[in-house]
């Protein structure tokens, strides 16, 4: 059997060492606020979907000037 796995892009999201852990989950919990978002505003897709990262990048930088945590984006 065959099978063709579409590639996707993903933010890599890591916090620099030292960081306060309470306040490094309170960004996770915000980012997956930015995800559930997202899936109820696309009909329940996720990051798989193609425009994902454009989609979501601006909120994804706002956190990041708020959080101070470093993200790429790598393709999978």
């Amino acid at each position: 059997m065959k099978a063709r796995i579409p590639k996707h892009r993903e933010f890599i999201i890591t916090f620099p060492e030292g960081t306060d852990e309470a306040r490094n989950q309170q960004a996770w919990d915000k980012l997956n606020e930015l995800l559930e978002a997202y899936k109820k505003a696309h009909n329940g897709n996720s990051v798989f979907e193609p425009t994902f990262i454009e989609d979501v990048e601006p909120q994804v930088k706002a956190l990041q000037a708020e959080y101070g945590f470093n993200y790429t984006i790598e393709e999978r």
